[in-house]
């Protein structure tokens, strides 16, 4: 999250280009969406039985284990050429290149747009703080399930975008992590997600390796976006930098458990 930060503050002043970087996390982490309330929807006991990170992100959203994924993040000017302006139609273009990337690995993947007002109004107040628990606007589905989860915000006149991309999914451990104020909603959430949200690696015959993903969605970013992409190299002072924004923020009990 630190380093997401650091390269949107750098793009927005000039000292890079736009990036999109692909990354995992050790160990398996729950992060939270920005607006979520740790007291209220994460029992943190479990989350520390579990010995799994923990961290605030920057953009909105509800929480997601990242463990068996790869995580993607996209950091461009708001006045990029034939960016639209709206957040909405912003997320559809950014997200062509997840679109493709999963052509790339086979899937008949395409974009949710909720059909219904109750589904449209499920986006306004989600029914549970489980990331998969529904696909927002433009996520990406695939046979009807959720298979991709993410999240903008703007800042200094630029964007960024990031989520993950399940290549399996622990729907035990996954649910372990949240409160609920009934016993009830936790059964009803675990009959429900499996027809909600679906990995990767449960749509193919063979199992897909983060290799051969980040290869799929770097050529699906490259073909929808009609770009190039050219390897960036992070030095020493940027590194710091980076570790600066870690310690001061999303290593800091302040930001993580604000209310």
């Amino acid at each position: 999250m630190a380093m997401d930060e650091a390269l949107l503050d750098w793009h927005s002043e000039g000292l890079i280009p736009p990036v999109i970087r692909f990354y995992g996390w050790n160990p398996a982490t729950l992060s939270i969406g920005y607006f979520q309330k740790v007291e209220k929807e994460i029992d943190m006991e479990k989350v520390e039985e579990l010995g799994l990170g923990f961290v605030r992100r920057p953009t909105g959203g509800r929480g997601v284990l990242h463990e068996h994924e790869l995580t993607y993040s996209i950091i461009v000017s708001e006045d990029y050429p034939d960016m639209p302006e709206t957040v909405t139609q912003a997320y559809r273009v950014l997200s062509e290149g997840l679109l493709k990337g999963f052509h790339n690995l086979g899937l008949d993947a395409y974009f949710s747009v909720p059909d219904t007002a109750e589904k449209r109004a499920d986006l306004k107040q989600p029914k549970s703080a489980v990331c998969f628990d529904s696909p927002s606007w433009y996520e990406m589905v695939v046979e009807g399930k959720k298979v991709a989860g993410s999240a903008q915000t703007r800042q200094k006149g630029v964007i960024l975008q990031h989520g993950a991309i399940l290549l399996d999914l622990d729907i035990e451990k996954l649910l372990s992590v949240f409160k609920y104020r009934k016993p009830e909603i936790k059964e009803i959430m675990r009959e429900k997600i499996p027809g909600k949200a679906v990995a990767i690696n449960s749509l193919r015959e063979q199992p897909a390796s983060i290799e051969e993903c980040i290869e799929a969605f770097k050529t699906g970013f490259q073909d929808a976006l009609g770009i190039s992409l050219e390897p960036y190299i992070l030095n020493e002072e940027q590194l710091d930098y980076i570790k600066a924004v870690e310690e001061k923020k999303y290593g800091n009990d302040d930001w993580n458990f604000r209310t």
